[in-house]
């Protein structure tokens, strides 16, 4: 459960700026969005390949520069 605790003089705001950063730093949204539909072991594993070979490419490229 993400909560702020509002101080005295502070504007609404700032206390949902506040908010909106603690709750998308939580990943309660890319959680939800996960657990939305259900995802085949065999796809699960080519996205998780897939992803590894693009950080992989991002690292190569970086250590280029």
């Amino acid at each position: 459960m993400v909560g702020i605790i509002i101080g005295e003089n502070e504007s609404i705001d700032r206390a949902i700026k506040r908010f909106k950063k603690k709750y998308e730093r939580s990943g309660i949204l890319k959680e939800i969005k996960k657990r939305s539909f259900y995802v085949k072991p065999s796809v699960k594993k080519r996205m998780k390949l897939a992803k590894a070979i693009r950080r992989a490419q991002r690292a190569m490229t970086e250590e280029a520069q």
